[in-house]
């Protein structure tokens, strides 16, 4: 148990942590620096060699926290995350699973449980799913409302864009995302159907403005949430801190007066 000890907390030193820390990064360019044909071609056989040795730190890493903790390892989510990206890079990338090979710029997404500002940005994203997957489920509703309108009533003239609920529906992401959506789709349109926009400006002012904003607002509470919940946990830690700092005040103070009688002057 002593050896296992020593061994956890010299890997979770911020010494260690931060080492780490500079590999993942320094992984992900040479990653990056794989995609160029010139730089591969003259120094392929180097970055190879040193992606295998930041794939065996990382393994290292990965296995000395599990030989510290054993099967509490997998009850922080983070690490999980951690085991599940260094193990898909010891898959064999050849043969069908050679797309494995691109999988592993995944090493990068470790950067998000190593830095705490990361950590929690994703867990408000995470903590937001429920609220989003409401927003999801009420423009989904009008998404599809609105391609049977225009299906009906475009779709004749226009069938590239219009001529089924699903083309409909496409055009109508297209014009959410206010890509060309002018000049590309709604003025043609206006050329038959002179009033089409008392239907497109609408769709515009409640999707691109109205339901999206919903999204920011619910990831905005949730990191406010999580933010405040921090800010409960360190406040906790400070009192219980401070606690123990008076109770060892007065137990020195009784011991000094236990002392002064026995030994009086």
């Amino acid at each position: 148990m002593g050896v296992r000890k020593r061994i956890g907390e010299f890997v979770e030193t911020p010494v260690v942590q931060n080492a780490i820390l500079g590999l993942i990064i320094f992984n992900a360019i040479t990653l990056g620096l794989e995609t160029s044909k010139s730089i591969h071609a003259e120094y392929g056989a180097v970055l190879s060699v040193l992606d295998r040795v930041v794939l065996g730190v990382f393994v290292v890493e990965v296995g000395a926290k599990l030989f510290y903790r054993g099967f509490g390892f997998f009850r922080s989510g983070w690490n999980v995350f951690d085991f599940v990206i260094v193990g898909i890079a010891l898959f064999p990338a050849s043969g069908p699973l050679a797309v494995l090979r691109a999988l592993r710029i995944l090493r990068a997404f470790r950067l998000m449980s190593m830095i705490p500002q990361m950590r929690t940005v994703v867990q408000a994203l995470i903590a937001a799913i429920p609220g989003m997957l409401s927003i999801v489920a009420l423009i989904s509703l009008i998404f599809y409302v609105s391609a049977v309108l225009t299906t009906n009533l475009f779709g004749g003239n226009f069938d590239v864009w219009f001529g089924s609920i699903g083309r409909s529906m496409y055009s109508l992401f297209q014009i959410m995302t206010l890509e060309s959506w002018s000049m590309g789709i709604v003025r043609p349109v206006m050329e038959i159907y002179p009033y089409a926009w008392t239907f497109f400006v609408p769709f515009i002012l409640i999707t691109s403005f109205a339901v999206i904003n919903l999204f920011i607002g619910v990831i905005v509470d949730s990191m406010q949430t999580q933010h405040r919940e921090i800010t409960a946990e360190v406040l906790q830690e400070t009192v219980s801190i401070e606690h123990k700092i008076d109770t060892v005040e007065r137990e020195l103070n009784d011991l000094r007066q236990l002392l002064r009688q026995a030994h009086p002057k």
